[in-house]
């Protein structure tokens, strides 16, 4: 069987270019218009990212996650919201260096956005209010995982999984597992990425300038 070489995979993008004049004055709204672009392009999970972090060591590590909140209210600590289990690779990770950098990719639209920051847990109220919201299935999968330890195989996490539909049967109101709860990444800078011909793509970024922000295009 043929197979082609990595280096010969290739895509040349042909949007139309991005004029600053036409971004939004707030990165946050531009984040929230590409992001309605990138639904309505039918993509499969626009709210897919990948988080990068360091351990206290500078050790990086890399995952890919679900974005589940947008602050509307203006404020210095407006950002970007994400569960998980507080006690996972990643929670031990920002327990030791409260910094990340998310990473959003719309492949069909040639678009991408890097949001570095700084990053805090939610209040137990916020998390609580989104648990609730969850579907049954997925509040009794955050009580059954011990995210990123070790298991001697998926029986074990089925039968603790069936276990627990004993315990909360239905109708039964479900507690926030005291090991999980959101994160909010407080952004220290937007980029946005349109892919363009010849790889001389367009990267706007987005620095807050006072009560504002300013936009400097990057060399691709």
């Amino acid at each position: 069987m043929t197979v082609m070489a990595i280096q010969d995979l290739r895509q040349n993008y042909t949007p139309e270019p991005i004029d600053p004049e036409d971004l939004l004055g707030n990165p946050f709204d531009q984040f929230l218009a590409w992001f309605e672009d990138a639904k309505a392009a039918g993509i499969l999970e626009p709210n897919a990212f990948a988080l990068a972090t360091a351990a206290a060591d500078g050790t990086p590590n890399a995952r890919t996650l679900l974005l589940k909140g947008v602050d509307e209210t203006e404020s210095k600590d407006r950002g970007l919201v994400f569960y998980t289990n507080y006690n996972s690779i990643k929670g031990a990770e920002l327990a030791a260096n409260p910094r990340a950098c998310m990473n959003i990719y719309w492949d069909t639209l040639a678009r991408c956005v890097r949001i570095p920051g700084t990053v805090t847990k939610v209040s137990a109220e916020e998390t609580a209010g989104y648990f609730k919201s969850r579907p049954r299935e997925s509040q009794l999968g955050a009580w059954t995982s011990h995210q990123s330890s070790v298991i001697d195989g998926r029986e074990d996490l089925m039968l603790k999984f069936f276990q627990l539909t004993e315990e909360y049967p239905d109708d039964t109101p479900i507690p926030v597992p005291p090991t999980w709860g959101g994160y909010r990444v407080v952004p220290t800078s937007f980029e946005f990425w349109q892919g363009q011909p010849s790889r001389l793509h367009d990267r706007l970024r987005y620095t807050p300038d006072g009560d504002s922000w300013k936009i400097d295009r990057l060399s691709p």
